[in-house]
């Protein structure tokens, strides 16, 4: 199999992917945040017999929330979120008490159950902050270890670029996805989501070392001495390596998707896509930036692409 003779329309296909995808981040005026990114406080009722999901939302907005999110989880079960008022440890109490008997109140109903979670804005920008801060170390830590692992060989530099450069690939389109699927399905950006991203990222440079690995070694026996014989070998040894690792994980995602529960899904579908794109990229993207890079052929990228601003 050529691979390296598709690297143009490889690379070609990533770009527009990542063009719809930003599209979709601008045009939805970004990700979806939850409520570790926003602040906030979120709510599951579940009452004695089912209720009007207007009569819920005007009984909370008498109460003084207005800017409420309600979704019917079950019959009788409402998931609710809202816009803290309290600022303490000991205000949430009384804002939970205040929320459950108001609406009891209003509505006539026993509430059953109910559980309470709140962050607060503070906290919620630091999340953000770490969030970032966190991606952007693993990211410098990866483009010097590679180098560094691949010191033996000419333009060792090059090899952690072409990872970081998959590697951004990766979450650029994890991100665009997810913000097509959030206007969707209603999918959030949470804890859970950067936990997602971190994973796809271990996986993804995982999978493109394993690619340049074999690559160096395919150079240094002097077997193979041009750079794109080399790449397209070392594709085809790893790439039975590299399909079989993926599906086994993606069938554990699926089953989990199956019996997991609603509670992680935003996590494991961070996780499906971030597999299936990471795979892609180390074999189509990583090793086909080390050669156009090699080449000089960066020009050629954008030449025939059916969009008038990027052709040349």
């Amino acid at each position: 199999m050529n691979f390296v003779g598709k690297r143009y329309w490889f690379v070609r296909s990533s770009i527009l992917i990542i063009i719809i995808g930003v599209t979709s981040l601008v045009m939805s005026g970004g990700l979806n945040p939850g409520l570790e990114f926003t602040g906030g406080a979120s709510m599951t009722l579940e009452f004695e017999k089912d209720v009007d999901q207007g009569e819920l939302r005007d009984s909370l907005s008498g109460l003084g929330y207005t800017d409420t999110v309600i979704q019917k989880v079950e019959d009788n079960s409402y998931f609710i979120r809202i816009v803290s008022l309290a600022d303490t440890e000991t205000a949430e109490t009384s804002e939970r008490e205040k929320i459950l008997n108001g609406v009891n109140e209003d509505l006539g109903v026993r509430i059953r159950n109910s559980d309470y979670f709140s962050v607060s804005p503070t906290i919620a920008a630091e999340t953000v902050r770490n969030a970032v801060i966190i991606v952007a170390i693993a990211a410098v830590a990866i483009l010097f270890y590679i180098t560094w692992a691949f010191r033996r060989i000419p333009s060792p530099f090059r090899y952690g670029f072409a990872a970081i450069i998959a590697l951004i690939h990766d979450v650029l389109i994890v991100m665009g996805m997810f913000s097509i699927l959030g206007r969707i399905w209603g999918l959030e950006v949470n804890a859970m989501f950067i936990a997602g991203i971190l994973t796809i990222i271990g996986y993804s440079v995982h999978d493109t070392i394993v690619v340049f690995d074999r690559i160096r070694e395919t150079l240094s026996r002097n077997v193979i001495r041009d750079l794109s014989t080399a790449i397209n070998v070392s594709i085809e040894d790893t790439l039975g390596r590299s399909l079989n690792t993926s599906l086994t994980i993606l069938f554990t995602i699926l089953a989990l998707m199956l019996f997991g529960g609603s509670t992680i899904i935003d996590f494991l579908v961070v996780l499906m896509i971030g597999i299936i794109v990471g795979t892609y990229s180390s074999i189509c993207i990583a090793s086909q930036i080390l050669l156009i890079w090699e080449n000089r052929e960066l020009g050629q990228i954008f030449r025939k692409l059916p969009i008038p601003f990027l052709q040349r």
